[in-house]
């Protein structure tokens, strides 16, 4: 096994090879892991991604198998890692943002506090809908999402750089149109 190269062993583990399946995971995930460790500092991610990827790998391993193109089967395994992270990504904002369970309040707010609270709200609504798409985008995942800024990085596909730069400018068009 030592003298294939991945895209046989690919091809390999299409026919269910599990020596070859073996023989990939052991010449990739170390490489994958260090790959995907630079994009998410959670290990728990990383290892359930790495899981999913792999068991992915198994049974789709016929597709890239039976592919026309000359990409590399290095290439497709990452490709598979990357989309496993976002939809880790994506799943733990929805985990998050599911509502917790009100607890009755033993006062009630005062009437001012609901006016003034009901009018901030619609000023940041409309703030928020008058901003550029590529700033609310940045926006609603950093701060409506809570993730942070390599999490929204991987989420829409650009540099942290440019999502650094996108909050910066949205929260400063954020402060003008509310002040």
């Amino acid at each position: 096994m030592a003298d294939l190269d991945e895209a046989e062993l690919v091809r390999r583990v299409a026919r269910g090879d599990r020596a070859a399946f073996d023989e990939l995971y052991r010449r990739t995930s170390p490489w994958l892991t260090v790959r995907l460790r630079r994009r998410c500092g959670d290990d728990d991610v990383i290892a359930d991604v790495l899981q999913d990827t792999y068991l992915a790998v198994w049974r789709a391993a016929g597709s890239y198998a039976g592919s026309v193109t000359k990409g590399s089967a290095v290439g497709w395994l990452w490709t598979i890692a990357a989309n496993r992270l976002v939809d880790a990504f994506r799943r733990r904002a929805r985990q998050e943002r599911v509502p917790s369970i009100a607890l009755a309040e033993t006062t009630v707010p005062a009437a001012e506090d609901e006016v003034l609270g009901t009018r901030v709200d619609q000023d940041l609504e409309q703030a928020l809908l008058r901003l550029p798409p590529e700033l609310r985008q940045v926006m609603q995942a950093m701060v409506l999402d809570d993730l942070s800024v390599r999490q929204t990085a991987v989420l829409l596909g650009m540099p942290e750089g440019t999502v650094k730069t996108r909050a910066r400018r949205a929260r400063i068009a954020l402060r003008e149109a509310l002040s």
